[in-house]
């Protein structure tokens, strides 16, 4: 309370201006960095090794301090867990993206293993509690995901089509070398893969973690809804038991379904039962877990209860053969040696390739966002973004398919305890057994039964529908951006449809920049606050002073918009005035000239203290031009006649103070037009000044030659009221 008292009884400072105000506070001239520092900084030390290492192996730092007695049980239930959910999935969307089942395995295994060495952990791992040092990879579990199986899918119908492995049987039918089909599309994949993850390395180490601001939250919700219609509808084909072109590009999508809604009449009724008998099945058993999520050790395992259920009574009944019901067929069992990647393949997957990694990373920030603002921890977006590349770049060569994280594997390893990368280990060795001895038993595993996973899976992201509702009460651009992401996706694919997405968000900025909201200042009585006149009753404006203020800051795109607000906002016609004045000095000009004339013909001496008879303004010199009476030593038009010599309206204001405080940054354009506005507003013999200007503008400012003798710093406040203050 003493500190209030003595703060409302402080004595005002002196009003300072920008000028006067580098003079006492010692402003420092701004450093630029030189080549000395940078080398330095690039020296090679025992500290910089040490620091490198860690940051690119986080676990050196943390496994060694791993806290066996408390986290190990932990990670170890959690990594089982997490295990049994990777082994449906990882057979489900390999079917998604198109290769063979055992790719799913694969995918499961080395991404998840080789994030152990490189994704993030908790900087202390002596606490036992999550404290705000802990860090993204904690939480989030890699693998592979719905949304990137199907863009790495709709990659393999279009490049490599089954139609390319059509052989005749008999000299008439022809049918897919599915084991040819399958080689080349595994090695398509793989290149995908690594090119990938070149591009997550690349931009980890390039600090470029930023760049997935460029997808915004409604962006990337209303891509990951769409892209799950595309998974939804690439799965209807093994549901209802038919066979299907493929189909790719723009449109696809409904050529799909068009194409479907042709076949319905060849529906494999065995298939369909199958599919819904699955998929109710799940679905209860998901919504018992996540009722009773706090009494349960661990999620019942419903997925792989429905595999191994399902792949017994298939070759037990020999479904395939009775019935017709599409099987897996054959897993091979054990690991492959590393292939190194088709570079020729690299041409043509570029811009997909670089789409995923985009997609994948900012699917994996997303909901680390979610589990950092749950927990309080911090999310290291590049270090997670090369964690993620290398990942994938690796498992490239071991035939896996590109990576991301998932919210239902993640949930479920942080509900049963797991508390570091350890977990991941757990669960990569569980899938590694499965491939070493048990993938070989799921060879008559339908495939309708992976479609009812990957639909069911689908849930949470149709969920997302609820954010219309949302962000109609909230903000109805992000809405639009929602539903336009929606709508290119469905219609030009997923390659397509991000990138004409993500320039829409940001023609949103740029249109949010150009449109900002203008207005005059008041001051609120008995305080230095000002607030908007139209907004605020109480705000007042100063007499005689017009306060200026946008919302937005001021670059190409929008500063002339904001000079026509000003003259807008401040009541009066500017350019019209100055024009009423040009063209009054332009016949005050011929008056003189005439005058000049009358009087050499009169050739009469003009005495100093005589004077020019005023001369009556005729009607050709227009309203409102005063003739101004010459002495008799004067020979030309005053140097500088005012608005009120000229007979032109004044102002209602003499003072307009621009309110810079949203302003971060200033161009060329901008500099010239606010030079323009000095200008235009002294013709009219209003004074310019600006306040609340950050010293970074100030900066740019002067390197922009904005100051000369016309614009000094003194024109430069540090407040709107210190500026009031000055001109009051």
């Amino acid at each position: 309370m003493a500190a209030e008292m003595a703060l409302s009884h402080r004595a005002p400072r002196e009003v300072l201006s920008e000028a006067e105000l580098e003079e006492v506070a010692h402003r420092k001239p701004p450093t630029k960095p030189s080549l000395r520092g940078c080398l330095r900084k690039t020296r090679c030390s025992g500290s910089a090794a040490k620091s490198l290492l860690f940051r690119f192996l986080p676990f050196v730092r943390w496994l060694p301090r791993y806290p066996v007695k408390d986290w190990l049980l932990g990670d170890i239930v959690s990594g089982f867990s997490v295990g049994i959910m990777h082994l449906p999935q990882g057979l489900a969307y390999a079917l998604l993206a198109g290769l063979p089942p055992v790719t799913g395995l694969y995918s499961s295994f080395y991404p998840v293993f080789l994030y152990f060495f490189f994704g993030t952990s908790r900087h202390n791992s002596r606490s036992s509690q999550r404290g705000p040092g802990a860090h993204l990879g904690l939480y989030l579990f890699s693998g592979p995901f719905a949304v990137i199986s199907v863009m790495i899918g709709s990659l393999t119908d279009s490049l490599v089509p089954s139609e390319n492995f059509l052989e005749s049987v008999n000299g008439s039918n022809a049918t897919v070398n599915e084991e040819l089909r399958d080689a080349a599309r595994v090695e398509l994949v793989a290149t995908i893969t690594v090119l990938t993850g070149i591009f997550q390395v690349a931009l980890g180490l390039l600090q470029f973690g930023f760049v997935v601001t460029y997808l915004s939250d409604p962006l990337v919700r209303g891509y990951t809804t769409a892209a799950s219609v595309h998974v939804l509808v690439s799965q209807l084909k093994n549901v209802f038991g038919v066979s299907q072109g493929e189909h790719s590009g723009p449109l696809s999508l409904f050529v799909t379904i068009i194409d479907l809604c042709k076949k319905l009449p060849d529906t494999n009724v065995g298939t369909l039962v199958t599919s819904i008998i699955a998929m109710v099945a799940i679905l209860i058993v998901k919504e018992l877990n996540h009722k009773f999520a706090a009494k349960l050790p661990m999620p019942i395992p419903i997925e792989l209860i429905t595999i191994i259920i399902s792949t017994g009574i298939s070759y037990g009944v020999n479904l395939n053969d009775k019935f017709g019901i599409s099987v897996v067929g054959n897993i091979p069992s054990g690991l492959k040696p590393p292939v190194a990647p088709n570079i020729s393949y690299f041409g043509q997957v570029v811009g997909n390739a670089f789409a995923i990694a985009v997609v994948g990373y900012a699917i994996c920030i997303s909901l680390g966002k979610i589990f950092a603002l749950k927990h309080g921890y911090k999310v290291d977006s590049n270090q997670e973004l090369i964690a993620l590349g290398l990942c994938n770049f690796l498992g490239g060569f071991f035939q896996c398919f590109a990576i991301s994280c998932s919210m239902s594997r993640s949930l479920v390893q942080e509900s049963t305890g797991g508390n570091s990368q350890v977990a991941g280990v757990i669960a990569s060795l569980v899938i590694l057994v499965t491939i070493l001895k048990i993938g070989e038993l799921f060879r008559d595993l339908p495939k309708a039964i992976l479609a009812a996973i990957i639909i069911v899976n689908l849930k949470g992201m149709f969920k997302q529908f609820s954010d219309l509702s949302t962000l109609w009460k909230s903000n109805q651009v992000d809405l639009l951006v929602w539903i336009v992401t929606f709508i290119a996706t469905l219609l030009l694919n997923l390659d397509i449809g991000l990138a004409a997405s993500v320039a829409f968000g940001l023609l949103t900025v740029i249109f949010r920049t150009q449109l900002p909201h203008y207005s005059i200042l008041g001051r609120i009585s008995d305080t230095d606050v000002y607030r908007d006149v139209v907004e605020y009753e109480m705000a007042q404006e100063v007499p005689g002073v017009k306060i200026f203020r946008s919302s937005s800051t001021i670059y190409f795109a929008n500063v002339e918009l904001y000079a026509e607000a000003l003259k807008q906002k401040s009541g009066i016609d500017v350019d019209h005035l100055i024009e009423k004045k040009k063209k009054a000095l332009r016949k005050l000009k011929k008056q003189q000239k005439k005058l000049e004339k009358e009087k050499a013909k009169r050739k009469k001496p003009w005495s100093n203290d005589a004077r020019s008879p005023s001369l009556p303004q005729s009607a050709e010199d227009g309203p409102g031009l005063a003739v101004i009476e010459l002495s008799a030593g004067e020979s030309s038009v005053p140097s500088e006649p005012t608005l009120h010599s000229l007979g032109l309206p004044q102002p209602s204001f003499y003072a307009v103070i621009l309110d810079f405080s949203p302003v971060s940054f200033v161009d060329t354009v901008s500099i010239k037009i606010l030079k323009n506005i000095f200008r235009d507003f002294h013709e009219i013999e209003v004074d310019v000044f600006i306040a609340s200007c950050s010293v970074s503008v100030l900066a740019q400012l002067e390197r922009g030659n904005f100051f000369s003798s016309a614009i000094t710093k003194h024109s430069f406040f540090p407040s709107v009221h210190d500026a009031v203050v000055h001109i009051s």
